[in-house]
């Protein structure tokens, strides 16, 4: 049964957006550990290089998630800011080239 409409919380969505900039990150850490941590069973140069790579990608999505993080944690209760279309592109871009680089440990 859900709430009448005058009882909504607004601080509900901003939480579950945090949480979930969260378990991303989490996600991401894990894949880069477990990224390295084949690279260096095989020790092949392409592979280093892309745990390199992936590493620094994985700093630069680390950054603009914890942007995101603080800007919704400091918003106004029940309005919080809209992610910018730069957020935004950045965060695909180091989504995209993460997986370019595990196809580069595959292959």
């Amino acid at each position: 049964m859900s709430a009448p409409a005058g009882d909504r919380d607004p601080g509900l969505q901003p939480e579950r957006t945090r949480l979930a900039w969260r378990r991303t990150t989490l996600s991401g850490t894990v894949a880069a550990v477990l990224a390295a941590k084949a690279a260096l069973h095989t020790g092949k140069g392409v592979g280093l290089t892309a745990v390199a790579v992936s590493s620094l990608l994985w700093l630069g999505f680390l950054a603009l998630a914890h942007l995101r993080i603080h800007a919704l944690a400091t918003a106004a209760p029940g309005r919080p800011p809209r992610l910018t279309a730069r957020h935004a592109a950045g965060a695909t871009l180091c989504t995209i080239a993460l997986a370019v680089c595990a196809l580069a440990l595959l292959f």
